[in-house]
């Protein structure tokens, strides 16, 4: 069965001029790329995205990671892929979350690192499984956004405008 898979490349990958990169080996994967978009990411995005980190130690400074303040880039692009295991996939091309213990081929072994401060910064957020990609993709994109339907969706009337929303 199809699924979809969250992307977002962070801004250590924005800084580092790593976009075209990252889509090149993503689209190695045989997976259809279904939804792109560049987004200024504001706090409370960040805090959304990071929810279930809320009560860990680190959750303000990956807040303040992935909302640019640390590498001052507020853009990210994220990105929606559609394929069997989209998941998996875009986590073996990713790499481990921490790039000292990723492959050197993966994404995060060839392009992350960890600061002398223990940020990690690796480079790129890939959904861990399909419930989590539902809820990150419903955050970041509306049904529009995206070239298929990956989720049910409703018609909803916002402001005297007919919209589509997530059901």
């Amino acid at each position: 069965m199809k699924e979809a898979a969250l992307v977002i490349l962070k801004p250590d990958a924005m800084v580092k001029r790593l976009a075209g990169y990252v889509l090149t080996r993503l689209e190695e994967s045989g997976l259809e790329l279904v939804g792109a978009k560049l987004v200024k990411v504001i706090r409370p995005l960040a805090e959304e995205h990071y929810f279930s980190h809320r009560k860990k130690f680190f959750f303000k400074e990956i807040v303040s990671y992935l909302s640019g303040k640390i590498h001052h880039c507020a853009g990210v692009f994220v990105f929606v892929y559609w394929g069997r295991n989209a998941n998996q996939k875009c986590r073996d091309i990713a790499g481990a979350t921490n790039p000292e213990e990723a492959d050197f081929k993966s994404i995060r072994g060839s392009c992350g690192r960890v600061t002398t401060k223990g940020i990690y910064e690796n480079v790129i957020h890939v959904s861990a499984t399909a419930k989590e990609a539902e809820r990150e993709i419903k955050l970041w994109f509306k049904p529009d956004d995206i070239l298929v339907k990956v989720y049910k969706t409703k018609i909803d009337f916002l402001k005297n405008r007919k919209e589509k929303v997530w059901a």
